[in-house]
């Protein structure tokens, strides 16, 4: 700790923990009080949510929750701010959904969906939040698998992300981490 931090402050702020195994993977106080193991734990629904707005990703991940659905296992959410962090982890693989706003600058999530669609093979279903619900043409240019306007509404983004995580894990079902 250096001299400019004062003592006894805690700020929280987003933890990334990359684990390559199940055996890895970090678990939850309840998980040891339970007794319960990670390789029994059904493995999470990835969703990488990208824009350059903090209260925009608050909004997407609060709307949506860890159970959006109660046939779905629970969500991981990737909170990503700059292109090159979302490009770095669809490139890194595991996630089975994309949340992009639209209305980021400088690299809106139009531009990075389509990017993506043309780049990764087999490519993660991809959302894309436009400004307003005039728009949702400019994201068929962006190959985009949904559209949900802003603002974001928490019922209408449930049923979209339901709707697209249902159809990857009937294509692709997960892989135990």
């Amino acid at each position: 700790m250096s001299a400019a931090e004062p003592r006894g402050i805690w700020t929280p702020g987003p933890v990334y923990v990359r684990c390559d195994t199940p055996s890895q993977r970090p678990r939850s106080p309840a998980d040891t009080i339970l007794g319960v193991s990670a390789q029994q734990d059904e493995p999470d629904v990835r969703v990488l949510v990208y824009s350059d707005d903090r209260n925009t990703r608050d909004k997407v991940t609060l709307a949506l929750g860890r159970h959006p659905h109660p046939d779905l296992p629970r969500f991981e959410y990737l909170e990503c701010a700059t292109e090159p962090a979302v490009i770095a982890a669809m490139d890194a693989g595991g996630l089975d959904l994309a949340v992009l706003d639209g209305e980021s600058a400088p690299a809106g999530g139009m531009g990075i969906a389509r990017q993506l669609k043309d780049e990764i093979y087999q490519c993660p279903p991809l959302l894309v939040l436009t400004g307003r619900a005039q728009d949702a043409w400019l994201a068929t240019w962006s190959r985009a698998d949904a559209v949900v306007p802003h603002p974001v509404d928490p019922i209408r983004l449930a049923e979209a992300v339901v709707a697209l995580v249902r159809a990857r894990l009937s294509a692709f079902p997960p892989l135990p981490r």
